[in-house]
């Protein structure tokens, strides 16, 4: 009884951002949908439009051109079947369209989110993007009844990592950025956030995957999200 109400008294008052795609769901869910249209390179065409769909991200960040989160994964869908010459019809690209929408959630999402939910920290998801988009996601993920809300970087229309985006969603939650977590998969995202003031948690899915080696590093690395109610007593 009293280590459950240390741990709560050690996350009070924590708020946390959760970064959805690839954190939250799988978007190699989209896998079973590419083997039965594009059979053995199903694979490499994920790879190729999911490394695509960041870049458009990232570029039209910088350029500050801004469009919404689905018309970069559009695009960069078109690219990939132009890239590996692999003819899709249109009906075929709208049906792997709307396969964002049914990403299930990793297998230790549920757990480790029950966990947080029972102590007194404040959860938000926070995406690149749409809110609704979101919204449709973690429902039918199952997960919408863990967060308070969506923030949507559609609101700055801008992208992760810019630092713009971070601070909105401190704005956005009324939230101290030393007491703000942001988690995520994606390295540029951890970076992004303790490069804005934020902490983070990036959470290293698979045993090869890699951070990138620069000067600024995230606050503390898990395996899952089970880990976190442990690692946030930092």
């Amino acid at each position: 009884m009293n280590t459950n109400h240390n741990s709560e008294n050690q996350l009070q008052g924590n708020t946390l951002a959760f970064d959805v795609y690839g954190t939250l769901v799988d978007t190699y869910g989209i896998l079973i949908a590419l083997k039965r249209l594009v059979n053995v390179q199903a694979e490499l065409f994920m790879n190729t439009w999911r490394g695509k769909q960041l870049e458009y991200s990232f570029r039209r960040g910088l350029m500050q051109n801004y469009v919404d989160f689905n018309i970069c994964t559009r695009q960069s869908l078109d690219y990939t079947c132009l890239y590996l010459k692999i003819n899709l019809t249109n009906d075929e690209k709208e049906e792997l369209m709307q396969e964002w929408d049914v990403l299930p959630a990793f297998p230790d999402v549920k757990e480790g989110l029950d966990n947080l939910k029972k102590s007194d920290c404040r959860m938000y998801a926070f995406s690149n993007g749409k809110a609704e988009n979101v919204k449709r996601v973690i429902q039918n993920a199952g997960l919408e009844h863990y967060f308070e809300g969506v923030v949507s970087v559609d609101d700055v229309k801008s992208y992760k990592p810019d630092p713009r985006v971070y601070s909105y969603f401190l704005r956005k939650t009324e939230s101290a950025a030393m007491k703000s977590w942001l988690i995520s998969s994606n390295p540029f995202d951890v970076i992004g956030a303790v490069s804005s003031g934020m902490r983070s948690v990036w959470i290293k899915r698979t045993p090869n995957a890699i951070c990138d080696l620069w000067e600024i590093e995230p606050t503390a690395i898990a395996g899952s999200i089970m880990d976190l109610n442990t690692i946030l007593k930092i």
